[in-house]
């Protein structure tokens, strides 16, 4: 099933979808004025700017983080699982359960922050280690895919040279 994720058309659909995501989470930010607390890790910082949101902002978090924020891992996580399995034959399978890991990562993290903003429970201790984990995966998988694209730009760029 994961193979399907390193088909031309997959991979040029989940970059597109991955950059769509990316440059929504400014304007939805600014839209209500809030400080996403998915970059924070520290736990006192993460209650201090949710104390620190309305209860609309809070809610507004809340629908960015259980929508937006649902889809934007599936779409870089299929992005960087096809990338590893397309440009790397021989790591693609280890490098795509890893991202499958991080997958996961990025929407228990999530919960965890859905459960804070609601006031419904407080997990954000464990933010402490999903958020820094989240990223150290997602700049593997940034890496991996660049590099990916790379040697296949290099690639075609030196098999249309040879074609001249």
């Amino acid at each position: 099933m994961l193979n399907a994720l390193a088909e031309t058309r997959t991979l040029w659909m989940t970059f597109v979808a991955t950059l769509l995501l990316t440059f929504a989470f400014p304007p939805l930010a600014q839209m209500w004025q809030l400080t996403l607390v998915d970059a924070l890790s520290d736990p006192a910082v993460v209650r201090e700017a949710i104390a620190s949101l309305s209860a609309e902002q809070k809610t507004a978090h809340a629908w960015i983080t259980a929508t937006v924020d649902v889809a934007y891992p599936l779409a870089y996580g299929a992005l960087f699982i096809g990338s590893a399995l397309c440009f790397f034959p021989r790591a693609g399978q280890i490098l795509a359960w890893v991202f499958v890991v991080l997958i996961g990562i990025d929407l228990l993290e999530g919960v965890v922050q859905v459960l804070a903003l609601t006031d419904t429970a407080d997990l954000i201790d464990t933010k402490a280690v999903l958020t820094p984990l989240k990223f150290i995966l997602f700049l593997v998988g940034l890496i991996v895919t660049v590099a990916g694209w790379g040697r296949w730009l290099v690639k075609r760029l030196a098999s249309r040279a040879a074609a001249d």
